[in-house]
This record gives structure tokens, sequence and C-alpha cells, in this order.
């Protein structure tokens, strides 16, 4: 399976999602890397049965330019809704800076609001499904992403959990340091025409794409996105 790997900005170096991804290659995985979108060129997502979204806005992580031009945009729904796999990690649910909702935003239907302080995140698995098959709870150090939903026919597959943390007065003033308990979606699937969607919200750091039950994640959400 040949799958091309969208990934590095500001906020989240190449390297984890690379490294992570690469694990892969000895479950039949053929991983392609673009790190810098710098003049992408969309006509070659035809080559690739998967695309791995774990890049937000920028053109890599030394260019905080914006990749996401409405053509580039446009092409990877077309992709989508022509029969090709996409599976969302982590900051490819992130917008850009202004925050509007995007053409990439509603297909993969939600978008990234906020995160506290990195903290411990456990993941637990809600329901039998080929993505979750064979995955145990499991527990990181991690964003945890709070999401805006956009669509209306997502099917949860998983929960995040992260404990209170820092002072409880100051949750309105100072949200990244101090919050409440959270319960969260972590994943989630989609289809739009023909394609299939995946969202998983984890992965900011190493430990995450190398947990084995995150791995097992990835391969199933991989195996399940592209349609045979």
């Amino acid at each position: 399976m040949r799958v091309l790997l969208f990934c590095g900005d500001h906020y989240h170096p190449a390297e984890a999602p690379i490294n992570g991804m690469k694990l892969l290659e000895t479950k039949g995985f053929k991983i392609d890397v673009i790190s810098d979108a710098t003049g992408f060129d969309a006509s070659v997502l035809k080559n690739y049965n998967a695309i791995v979204m774990s890049k937000c806005d920028h053109i890599s992580q030394a260019n905080d330019a914006s990749w996401k031009t409405t053509e580039i945009q446009e092409a990877f729904v077309k992709y989508v809704e022509n029969g090709g796999g996409f599976l969302a990690v982590h900051s490819g649910i992130v917008s850009g800076e202004e925050n509007d909702t995007s053409l990439l935003d509603k297909m993969i239907g939600c978008k990234f609001t906020w995160h506290p302080n990195n903290c411990t995140v456990t993941s637990t698995m809600l329901k039998p499904h080929p993505i979750t098959e064979g995955v145990g709870t499991f527990s990181v150090i991690d964003e945890h992403y709070h999401l805006e939903i956009l669509a209306d026919d997502i099917e949860i597959l998983a929960t995040s959990y992260a404990e209170a943390q820092g002072d409880p007065e100051k949750y309105d003033s100072e949200p990244y340091h101090n919050a409440p308990a959270h319960i969260e979606f972590c994943a989630y699937t989609r289809t739009q025409k023909k394609g299939r969607i995946c969202v998983l919200t984890q992965g900011h750091d190493h430990g995450v794409w190398q947990n084995p039950e995150f791995q097992k994640l990835l391969e199933n959400a991989l195996r399940w996105c592209v349609i045979a």
C-alpha cells in the first residue's frame, strides 16, 4: 500500500510522524513523505492509496506561510470523493492562523480548538470496529486536543481522558496551565462520497507515534481507509 505522509509544521517537527510511520513499512506499507509543501503539485495524489495528514497549514517547520490554497484543498477533497483514503492525525486537524473553517476542515469533519499543557492522556476504545480491533486502552503524555465537530455523520470509536491540572480558580484566565478533567473524542470515521476518512487526535511527539497501541490504530486505520 502506497501512503503519502504530509507532516512538519512550526509546532510539530516532522521527525515524530516520519519515524512512527516508517515502523509500518514492515507491515507492507510504502511511505513517502512531504515535510516541505513548497511548490506542492496535487497531481501526485493519484499515485497513493491513502494520505496521512499530520500537518497544519504551515508550509514547513521553518516556514509559517500557508500551503492550503483553495486549489490544493479542492484537490484533496476530489481525491477522497473519488475513493482515496484519508487519515488525519493530530496537527492535521488544525486550521490556519485565522481559524477559519476550511474545505479540508469540513471534509475531515472537525477542527482543533485548544489544548491544555501536555499531560497524561488515556485513550479508551468504545466499540468493536476494524480500526479498534486488537487495540487496548493506553496512556501517553500528549497534547489533549479539544475539538469542534463539523460533521453530523461521524462514527466515534474512542475517547480520550485527561485529569484536572493546575488551579481551578485559573481555569478561565490561564487555561493552558489550568484545566478541568475532560473527556473528548480521539478517534472517529466518516465517509464522503466514495472516500473513507479517519481522525486520530493524538500524536504530538515520538512517545505517542511509537506507542504499540497507537501503532495498531495507525495500521488499522490505514487499512480501513483504503477500500479494496
